[in-house]
């Protein structure tokens, strides 16, 4: 079997990124995504805030919990809440950090009355059989914790993984 090579003009296509594989849509046409929660749209960047990054919560011992939440707290205290934003993802056994029944439940209300995202992988959720209610009361939620992880990368934020 011969090997395939796209033309010289084509490959330069390719390599910019520029090469079109499937129908393009109108700019004019609204996206089929249009949920803020939805997995195929990016969430919202409308923070002002000088550094943006993203924590993710994938470990359930109560020293990664710890760590996390301090980590959030030292960000806040160093820059102070205009000039940082933050939002924590939790999957996997991570997702234990934000029952409401955790022992950093009011911590975590603390740090979200001082503008921190809590956000909790739906995905996980289905399969710790969760609902939002068993969750405390300051996380919102996400469908795909490690998709919101890579918009947030693509936004520019930095990635955190204590």
């Amino acid at each position: 079997m011969k090997p395939s090579f796209l033309s010289g003009a084509m490959a330069a296509l390719a390599c910019a990124g520029l090469l079109l594989t499937g129908p393009v849509q109108a700019a004019t046409e609204a996206p089929a995504e249009t949920s803020d929660q939805g997995i195929n749209s990016m969430p919202p960047d409308d923070s002002l805030a000088t550094y943006k990054t993203v924590i993710q919560a994938s470990d359930g011992s109560a020293e990664k919990q710890t760590l996390i939440l301090n980590n959030v707290a030292n960000l806040l205290k160093y820059f102070g809440p205009d000039m940082v934003a933050i939002d924590v993802v939790a999957y996997g056994p991570g997702l234990r950090l934000f029952f409401k029944d955790n022992v950093n439940a009011q911590r975590i209300q603390d740090l979200a009355a001082q503008g921190i995202n809590f956000l909790a992988c739906e995905n996980t959720m289905k399969a710790m059989n969760k609902v939002k209610a068993d969750l405390n009361p300051a996380v919102k939620t996400t469908p795909a914790g490690i998709v919101y992880i890579l918009k947030r990368e693509k936004q520019g934020w930095l990635y955190i993984r204590p």
